[in-house]
């Protein structure tokens, strides 16, 4: 399995992540899936996102191949990085899970608590 997270949507990725591409990310996503290996990318949430953001960051996901899904509560390292903008409720991850799920995810964990590697040696041998 091969990871490679987005960290977050489109929208936000030039001021969450200052180096990093959106769409160079996909299509390296992308290419490892086409190679036929396992992949998977996780996306942090509370930084000021909106729901249609992540389900289009998802679909994008989806779209290029990755089979497991990562969602989790951005935490704020320290006072240089970029703020908590809003916590999600447990209720929203659930809503966020049942999403990856209908659109084909092989695994959504999706959680506060969730991190990347969440429950990593589970996707290894259930797929």
């Amino acid at each position: 399995m091969v990871s490679h997270n987005l960290e977050t949507v489109r929208r936000l990725t030039r001021e969450v992540r200052i180096q990093a591409k959106y769409d160079r990310s996909l299509e390296c996503l992308r290419r490892i899936s086409e190679a036929g290996l396992r992949t998977k990318s996780g996306i942090m949430l509370g930084l000021g996102e909106t729901e249609e953001d992540v389900i289009e960051a998802m679909q994008d996901l989806y779209n290029v191949g990755v089979h497991i899904l990562t969602l989790g509560q951005y935490l704020q390292p320290t006072k240089a990085h970029h703020p908590v903008i809003d916590w999600v409720t447990p209720a929203q991850f659930e809503k966020y899970k049942q999403i990856g799920l209908e659109m084909g995810f092989k695994y959504v964990e999706s959680g506060p608590l969730v991190r990347s590697s969440y429950h990593a040696e589970k996707h290894l041998f259930d797929m």
